[in-house]
């Protein structure tokens, strides 16, 4: 039996005999012979090759494994119909990320409905997404985190009405919770150039300049082989974008193509992803968190609440400042809507700027007469009104 078939045989008996799967009497037997071939030449070979393709179905699978585990700890109705709504979204080629929210909103859920005294799915009414999301907003949670929640509860149960096991009433309206619009969060000129001051380790100033000058997501970074950049075209390949899931280009400013060429000095040869942790093949996202707030530390940064994102944010800023066109940004960016470029432009926007100074300009030399300065057509309109108002008053006092 090939590897890959070892694999689907375990994940058979994953599915049926989940929880009690270590005493299923093939179990062993098949752990041992897929660590065999993970050992052979076949799989070294595939994991080379496509190193891409084999870290994210391993990220998959030890995120769907992850999530399974998790769930056997909790004391929560409806684990079977939890387990297989996981397993279709994995079968669905989803993300590790979204089958362990998709777990967490959905436990929070069902925990919520356990102690309102239902015990059982086919009980849950639609005043039961009421009472959770008041619920929620009592605990003090963003409104977007609860919106990100009810939408991932609202597909479960989408799934399960699909399925007969709830009443399609439940989501016969649809809910609407308003999100603050607000703005993000761009680093100080001054700040970068304290922050850009501090980092001396070639590699991390590769990384952070990298971010900084392209407006990649951390993610997008990380994923980043060697051959997606070409330091000659001054640009990187994003194969896949984190988010949103399609690929796109971004380019590459003169010193961040000096930080990446002193990094390809200095970093070993055989790894496949641009940026590595030592002794590793990879980087996680905690380890250039920890590093980005060392960072900000040095620089005296940290009471500003600046994150890693914040440096996409102060990419984007800054591009639109320079006169790029805000179809531009987006494409950079890659941004699904328009809409979504243009919070930065709400933070750039120059002649909202210019316009209000010269009018506070005219009003601080008070050059204003009266209280209001009208426009005078306007003015002309409101004194015809008032003497029309005044002779209309003399003829009632006279009748």
């Amino acid at each position: 039996m090939t590897g890959e078939g070892l694999q689907l045989k375990l994940k058979t008996i994953q599915s049926e005999f989940y929880y009690n799967q270590e005493k299923h009497p093939l179990y062993i037997s098949l752990l041992s012979n897929i660590q065999s071939w993970q050992e052979s030449d076949t799989f070294r070979k595939n994991q080379d090759e496509n190193p891409r393709s084999w870290l994210f179905q391993q990220k998959r699978s030890q995120g769907l494994e992850d999530a399974l585990t998790r769930l056997a700890e909790k004391n929560i109705p409806a684990k079977l119909h939890i387990e297989d709504y996981l397993r279709d979204q994995y079968r669905n080629n989803c993300r590790p990320n979204t089958l362990r929210n998709s777990l967490t909103s959905i436990a929070v859920f069902l925990l919520f409905i356990k102690k309102s005294g239902k015990s059982c799915l086919e009980e849950i009414g639609r005043e039961d997404l009421y009472a959770y999301i008041e619920h929620e907003q009592d605990r003090g949670l963003k409104a977007s985190t609860i919106k990100m929640r009810l939408r991932t509860v609202n597909a479960f149960l989408r799934y399960l009405i699909d399925n007969d096991t709830i009443r399609p009433d439940v989501l016969s309206k649809r809910m609407i919770i308003k999100v603050p619009d607000s703005l993000p969060r761009a680093i100080d000129p001054d700040d970068v150039k304290r922050l850009l001051s501090v980092i001396d380790h070639i590699r991390n100033r590769a990384m952070i300049l990298v971010l900084l000058r392209t407006g990649m997501r951390i993610g997008e970074l990380l994923n980043t082989l060697v051959g997606d950049v070409n330091l000659k075209q001054r640009k990187i390949e994003i194969y896949e974008a984190e988010k949103t899931r399609v690929g796109r280009i971004v380019y590459l400013s003169d010193d961040s193509v000096s930080a990446l060429k002193a990094w390809f000095k200095e970093r070993e040869p055989h790894k496949v992803f641009l940026f590595y942790a030592n002794g590793r093949h990879t980087m996680t996202y905690a380890a250039v968190r920890m590093m980005f707030v060392k960072y900000l530390d040095k620089a005296s940064l940290s009471h500003k609440g600046y994150t890693l994102h914040c440096l996409r944010h102060t990419c984007a800023s800054e591009l639109l400042n320079a006169g790029m066109r805000l179809e531009c940004v987006q494409q950079l960016l890659g941004h699904s809507s328009i809409e979504m470029t243009r919070r930065y432009a709400r933070l750039t926007d120059k002649t909202r700027e210019e316009e209000y100074f010269r009018a506070m300009n005219i009003i601080e030399r008070g050059e204003i007469d009266g209280h209001y300065q009208l426009d005078r057509e306007l003015q002309t309109l409101l004194k015809e009104e008032e003497l029309l108002q005044s002779h209309n008053q003399e003829l009632h006092e006279h009748s």
